[in-house]
């Protein structure tokens, strides 16, 4: 080293410097001029690895190369030649003064340890991208796990910084990050929590990218576009953004409408509330009115015969009509509903279909359609779910049954 450093400074007595009348002076333009050669070798290595790398990546048939571009991996890598260039020079740049030899050094050290990490987050990066692009990997919260190894990367690069500042060994600082332990945790309370629920997420698929979900406590209702670390962001379908924290996701109750999505068809569970007074028996001349109605013609012509031979077999008075077996205008309904959702063209009957009585209440009784419809597009299911209802509310009063309301102005 005292060779090279002889070497060196007879070599800027060449060029006129002056060692012994202005040491300062001259260090200050010298290493003004350093900084200048550095940069430009910077710039050199830079373009030098970047058009490496584009004509690799040309001759590639793996868009992977293309993804490590795109994060600016040789870029990142390239900034590391003239740093070690730097860091071999300092001794011999700054041989007369100690202290800012060590100072200059250890920032070089710092500088070096932070471009590696860059380096790693490209990396990280393009490993993420290029999942993202794979169907199997789609779906998969990967920005969660990349933020995990990044806060390990900047968690390592903080302690190797800490020992290099300090000159103490690692094992001291994990010493005293022993006794600080309380306070780290209650600082990344939201981080660990948030680490620990994206595992539970993602072992247990509870949520991925893409699912509707609906969150009423945090008023999220659309489409999760996000999974990170801490947050789940969520598009709303009026096209705003609601972010929930991860651990929200094992701590509370939300819906998930995956199940819906992969199904055959989506649910349609919704009742009419039918005038209690307005229920009554039918009679021969009105089961002979509604047989005009093609859909139940067969089913009343059925059901008048059996209920007929019933009630002579047993010599049953039809004087009163409450006497023997009847049919109702609401059972009558009720199996008209049943066979015109059958019949619908947008309705799925592989699966269940059904037109059922609920318990009565002070707004009358539901009488509730519990059915699946083959289109789950939301706008095409709520066309569907009114076009049913229009025709219920529409033909409910062929059958001498009412909808209950609630008294207007109009009622008096």
């Amino acid at each position: 080293m005292s060779l090279n450093k002889h070497l060196f400074y007879n070599y800027l007595q060449e060029l006129g410097f002056s060692i012994n009348t202005s040491k300062y002076l001259n260090l200050f333009i010298l290493l003004i001029l350093f900084l200048i050669a550095i940069y430009v070798i910077d710039i050199i290595t830079r373009k030098v690895f970047q058009s490496i790398s584009v004509r690799i990546a040309k001759t590639s048939k793996t868009n992977f190369d293309d993804i490590l571009l795109a994060n600016k991996l040789p870029t990142n890598i390239a900034h590391l030649i003239p740093v070690f260039l730097f860091f071999e020079l300092i001794p011999i740049l700054f041989y007369d003064f100690e202290y800012i030899r060590n100072l200059i050094i250890k920032s070089v050290q710092i500088i070096s340890i932070v471009l590696v990490i860059k380096i790693v987050r490209s990396i990280l990066n393009s490993i993420k991208d290029y999942l993202k692009t794979l169907p199997k990997f789609k779906d998969k919260p990967i920005d969660s796990y990349i933020q995990v190894f990044m806060i390990f990367a900047w968690f390592s690069g903080f302690i190797l910084s800490f020992a290099i500042i300090t000159n103490q060994s690692i094992l001291a600082f994990f010493t005293a990050l022993g006794a600080a332990s309380a306070i780290i945790i209650l600082i990344f309370k939201d981080t660990i929590l948030g680490f620990v629920a994206s595992i539970q997420v993602s072992v247990n698929d509870m949520v991925r990218i893409g699912d509707w979900i609906t969150f009423e406590k945090f008023g999220a209702d659309g489409d999760v576009i996000e999974i990170s670390l801490a947050t789940v962001k969520v598009q709303n379908f009026d096209k705003t953004i609601t972010t929930i924290p991860t651990y929200a996701l094992i701590s509370d109750s939300f819906k998930n409408w995956r199940g819906m999505v992969n199904s055959q068809g989506r649910r349609i569970k919704r009742a009419l509330n039918i005038k209690i007074n307005s229920i009554k028996h039918l009679s021969n001349e009105d089961i002979d009115k509604l047989k005009s109605v093609q859909l139940i013609e067969e089913y009343l012509t059925m059901r008048q015969k059996k209920v007929n031979n019933f009630n002579k077999e047993y010599n049953i008075n039809k004087g009163l009509l409450l006497n023997g077996r009847n049919l109702t205008n609401i059972g009558v309904f009720r199996k008209y509903a049943q066979t015109y959702i059958e019949m619908h063209p947008a309705i799925n009957n592989d699966m269940m279909i059904m037109v059922r009585q609920l318990a009565p209440t002070s707004q009358g009784l539901p009488l509730e359609i519990y059915a699946f419809s083959a289109d789950k597009n939301w706008k095409n299911y709520e066309y569907i779910v009114s076009d049913i209802f229009d025709h219920l509310l529409a033909s409910i009063k062929h059958f001498d049954l009412e909808i209950f309301e609630l008294p207007t102005n109009t009622n008096f």
